[in-house]
């Protein structure tokens, strides 16, 4: 048997125990314990809520209360909770005990609590406990309030209870009262003070006073000027029973506000006046008389550190003086010299030097700094204006002091003056431009020179076109040193404004340009010579030809009047005068207001996401965007189609859609044909009817609806989504493919509008010509462009060891062979036409086939002379593989049931080899995924580790570990990643050491080039490693050799092919 020592009950079973205490508790008392330590309130969940009306004895462990009064947990072990003390804290600072904190634990030593001086030897439960003190307090003793007004039968005012004191205290309201109970001069217990009304005094006339406001001054404060720790009011830390307060420099003996960490030591007063300032609780100043600004005094404000008697000042009996202007000093600023990170008004506990005028002093007070970068910055450099303009007795000009540079420097009002003082082309310090004046450089030359409209710039810009956040100037945020600037687009390396939120950079001239539109401020344009349509200048015949639009309404430039500055911006002069905010009839909720387009969103009248620079009219709730063109455009009541045989009607509601033009959603502008009950966007209008994609062989034709019989698949060949045949898209009636209208339309660069609907669609040019064909309209004899000898449709007798010629890829059914020599063709191969048009490439010029030439294929990077797409543009070459994995449609895999599509964006992991993928093969059905390079992997390969040919799997059923190795490198091979396999010798290796560097060769096909007299063939040597003719090493991997037994040329294929195909 044993006897919990918490809810003092006897057990017999198993028990937690520490034996060094002797402590024994019930499982159900300790783990109900620590739930509430942890503040694993859940897990009281299975112990019904009693409401507090019901009757009951028993009383609460946590304060000792009757359990009745409030809601509480029952639980059958006995331990009572109310719902409020399940949530005590697990740590607490009190003023009896300022040493260390106070833990909730088991009062396993029955101490005496320090508070009430009693011993509950019956309580069980928990107390607030020091160890290393041996320091009790009960939990009741503890919750209660410093401060504790009794009232009493015998006395007409009411007592009062400190727990930091033994005896009752009296509340005295004013300075009479205290000179009636006092004896003497007397100091306040807490601070040391000399004690003033309104303050407490012993009852007992023990000696004991205390200020009101150290009464009730909390124990632990978290002080904005301090962010980094809490301060905890202790006693003097010191043997000394000293201290030095590290505001005011004077010392103290008394409890003390102190951050160990930092060695930081205020006192209660200092703490509390400049913790008030922080907060802006100026009302906390109101006991401290405004003293006025004709006095004279010698001290010094510590805010701005001008002489105290300039304005009206606080001058409170701790020395801090300070202005009255100064009690509202920002708590946060933005300053040039220090563009990293805002600086923090906080103590100046490090006593490190200015960043601005480099002295290091230990007078009291306040700096600016950022803790990171141990950056300071006094609080009257900061107040100082970044040009400061000083009059020298030596020069006859000014010289001005600009805080971002340590010399003083000259200001140059025309270009003359820069020009004789200028050593070259110079830039500006701040934008990185080419300078011009006005504006400063260095009287030292030490090559700084400033525009004066950047010298000028705020450090913190609220622009009118981004009102969620400030734009902060700063150095260029970025590894490189460089970024883009959103509004013109183009690079920057100096001082960027900046709003981190939003990730958007700006050029100092854009930002400024930007805002000074916003603001009307148009004489800041003054500057800017205006371009006249009519009038011709030097280049008139490039201004003819100028196809640059004007960011506000997007009309061709030279229409009218316009400002051409250098930032590229252009901008008509009717157009300076855009309204800031709008009201918008298809947006009645908000105004819409002028920004910067930063979220890329589409346009709700035209549904055009662009990514020009620039403006739109925006409603940053609402997430409405409107492009400053289509919300200046008066919408047109009746549009005529030259797509569709009725007009189309404005519908004067604002109501939710699905365009039948694209069979996406709107909610915006539609229009109507009432006919044939079509509602469209107002771009879908003018839709072209039929197009040339380069998604597609055939021509695709626009529909506004299809009956679902016609098609045997609904899905779109560019994104495999369904498409909903009862709104617009474009199909192919030749082969029943199908596209969403957004999709094929998405790049413009690959389509081509087909103006003449009655024109012939050119015929696909075939490569094979058919000689002989089967009763079921099968090819089985067939003359291939690029070969020589007719081609036979298979079986063939010699067996499936072959590669084809077209992909390099195994043979497998159906295919060509040729009986004349050993050349083998895939069907799907043969079948490719001589010109095509892939989507993934830019060009606009088709591709032809080729063949017999070694190239680099610019999709999987794979070097190879079998067959090729090259574009008869810019020569680039695609090998078959890729062009045949990324036609569009469902690809199959023989290492998977199911269908692939390809994703063009899929991030994700390979099932084969374990890569992240950005784009990838990917299974509708199940999660599997396959990146190009091994969705393309040969099914069967040979190597010289084995007699047969090796199998690609994709897992291995082996669990011995010591089975999951490569047998030819010998290192380790994870077993659930695809590898290859002989079953018969079990044979294992790794994808990558069986296929080498160059698996898409043709071995023993003859390579010609300037490297030798005769004619090369590829090889591949196994067993005997002659020496390369070039670097002398020997060719263990693909090699070019002279056939000519008499010649023994060889050499490898990296030293005189495989870098130049890459470079």
């Amino acid at each position: 048997m044993y006897i919990c020592n918490f809810c003092n009950k006897s057990g017999r079973k198993s028990v937690y125990r520490c034996s060094t205490c002797e402590l024994d508790f019930h499982i159900k008392c300790a783990l109900f314990t620590f739930n509430i330590a942890e503040n694993n309130l859940k897990e009281l969940d299975h112990v019904a809520l009693q409401v507090e009306e019901l009757e009951d004895d028993s009383k609460c462990f946590g304060c000792r209360e009757p359990l009745a009064k409030y809601t509480h947990f029952s639980p059958n072990c006995g331990f009572n909770l109310h719902e409020k003390c399940a949530e005590l804290p697990f740590k607490l600072n009190l003023v009896c005990h300022r040493e260390h904190p106070l833990v909730l634990q088991f009062n396993s030593q029955r101490l005496s609590c320090k508070i009430c001086r009693e011993i509950n030897v019956e309580a069980i439960g928990f107390v607030y406990g020091c160890s290393p003190c041996t320091f009790v307090v009960h939990i009741e003793c503890a919750s209660q309030s410093p401060l504790q007004v009794i009232k009493s039968t015998n006395h007409e005012h009411p007592f009062t209870l400190f727990n930091g004191h033994q005896h009752p205290l009296f509340l005295m309201l004013n300075q009479e009262q205290l000179m009636d109970n006092q004896r003497g001069v007397t100091d306040c217990s807490r601070c040391g003070e000399k004690v003033s009304a309104p303050c407490f005094c012993c009852a007992e006339h023990c000696g004991f006073y205390l200020h009101k406001v150290c009464a009730k001054a909390p124990l632990e404060l978290n002080h904005p000027f301090h962010l980094n720790h809490p301060l905890l009011m202790q006693n003097a830390p010191y043997s000394s029973g000293m201290y030095i307060c590290n505001f005011c420099n004077k010392s103290g003996h008394k409890s003390v506000y102190r951050c160990s960490t930092c060695e930081l030591d205020f006192h209660i007063k200092c703490d509390l006046f400049t913790f008030n300032i922080a907060e802006n609780n100026l009302k906390e100043l109101d006991h401290v008389a405004l003293q006025d600004e004709t006095l004279e005094d010698d001290s010094k404000c510590f805010g701005c550190w001008e002489p105290l008697a300039k304005y009206t000042h606080f001058s409170p009996d701790c020395g801090f003086n300070l202005h009255d202007k100064c009690a509202e000093l920002s708590f946060k600023l933005n300053l040039e010299c220090h563009r990293e990170h805002p600086l923090v008004l906080q103590f100046y506990s490090e006593q490190l030097s200015c960043k601005i005028c480099c002295q290091e002093t230990r007078r009291i007070g306040f700096f600016y700094g950022c803790s990171p970068c141990k950056s300071v910055v006094h609080i009257e450099c900061a107040s100082q204006s970044p040009l400061q303009v000083i009059k020298s007795t030596n020069h006859e000009h000014p010289f001005t002091l600009f805080n971002g540079h340590q010399h003083p420097l000259f200001l140059m009002l025309n270009q003359e003056q820069l020009m004789d003082n200028q050593r070259g082309v110079t830039d500006c310090s701040r934008c990185g431009e080419k300078v011009s004046a006005p504006c400063f450089f260095c009287a030292e030359h030490c090559g700084f020179y400033l525009h004066k409209v950047c010298a000028e710039a705020p450090l913190e810009l609220n622009h009118p076109f981004h009102l969620n956040h400030p734009l902060l100037m700063q150095n260029a945020p970025y590894s490189s040193g460089m970024y883009i600037c959103n509004f013109c687009n183009k690079s920057g390396h100096k001082s960027v404004y900046r709003c981190s939120s939003c990730e958007l950079d700006f050029h100092i001239k854009c930002a400024l340009f930007t805002f000074n539109i916003a603001e009307n401020n148009l004489k800041e344009l003054e500057h800017v010579a205006l371009q006249h349509p009519l009038i011709p200048t030097e280049n008139s015949d490039e201004k003819l030809k100028d196809v640059s639009k004007c960011f506000g309404c997007r009309e061709p430039l030279p229409n009218y009047t316009h400002f051409s500055p250098c930032r590229g911006f252009n901008l008509h002069e009717k157009c300076t005068e855009i309204p800031f905010k709008l009201n918008h009839m298809w947006h009645r909720k908000h105004p819409l207001v002028l920004q910067f387009n930063s979220e890329r969103l589409s346009c709700k009248i035209c549904c055009q996401v662009t990514k020009r620079r620039g403006f739109g009219y925006g409603c940053s709730p609402c997430k409405f965007v409107v492009h400053i063109e289509c919300a200046s455009q008066s919408p047109l009541q009746v549009i005529k189609s030259t797509n569709h045989e009725h007009p189309f009607t404005l519908l004067l509601r604002q109501v939710p859609f699905t365009c039948d033009g694209c069979g996406t959603e709107g909610n915006h502008v539609a229009y109507t044909c009432c006919t044939c009950n079509i509602i469209i966007h107002k771009n879908c209008i003018s839709l072209p009817r039929i197009i040339k994609s380069k998604w597609h062989d055939h021509r695709l034709l626009h529909t506004y609806f299809h009956h679902i019989e016609d098609f045997r698949v609904l899905n779109c060949l560019i994104c495999h989504d369904e498409v909903n045949t009862e709104h617009g898209s474009y199909y192919c009636s030749k082969c029943n493919g199908i596209f969403h209208v957004k999709c094929v339309m998405k790049d413009k660069d690959s389509y081509e509008i087909v103006e003449n609907e009655d024109e012939i669609e050119m015929p696909i040019e075939s490569s094979i010509i058919i000689i002989e064909s089967n009763d079921a309209g099968e090819a089985t004899k067939i003359k291939h462009f690029r070969h020589m000898h007719n081609l036979m449709l298979g079986p063939f007798v010699g067996g499936y060891e072959n590669s084809c010629d077209g992909c390099m890829l195994p043979i497998s059914d159906p295919f060509y062979y040729c009986s004349e020599c050993v050349f083998f063709l895939h069907k799907a191969c043969a079948e490719l036409p001589k010109i095509k048009n892939v989507w993934h490439h830019d060009c606009k010029e088709p591709l032809a086939l080729i063949s017999d030439k070694a190239f680099y294929c610019q999709r999987c990077w794979y070097i190879s002379n079998a067959f090729a797409y090259e574009c008869c543009g810019c020569e680039e070459k695609i090998c078959l593989r890729c062009v045949i994995a990324f036609t569009p449609g469902a690809r199959t895999c023989l290492k998977h049931e199911h269908p692939l599509f390809y994703y063009t964006k899929h991030n994700g992991k390979c099932n084969a080899c374990g890569t992240i993928t950005q784009a990838a093969f990917c299974c509708k059905d199940c999660n599997f995924v396959l990146h190009l390079e091994c969705f393309s992997l040969p099914i069967t390969a040979r190597h010289k580790c084995d007699e047969h040919l090796l199998s690609l799997t994709d897992h291995d059923d082996n669990s011995y570990s010591e089975h999951h190795h490569c047998d030819i490198c010998e290192e380790s091979r994870d077993p659930n990643r695809w590898f290859y396999n002989c079953s018969t010798c079990d044979t294992s290796a790794h994808v990558y050491c069986v296929l080498e560097q160059y698996p898409f060769l043709k071995l023993r096909s003859i390579h010609e080039g300037n490297y030798h007299p005769h004619p090369l063939t590829i090889v591949k040597k196994n067993y005997y490693y002659p020496d390369c003719d070039e670097c002398g090493k020997p060719c263990e991997s693909v090699a070019l050799e002279c056939p000519k037994s008499e010649c023994k040329y060889i050499v490898h294929w990296n030293c005189v092919v495989g870098i130049s195909l890459w470079g």
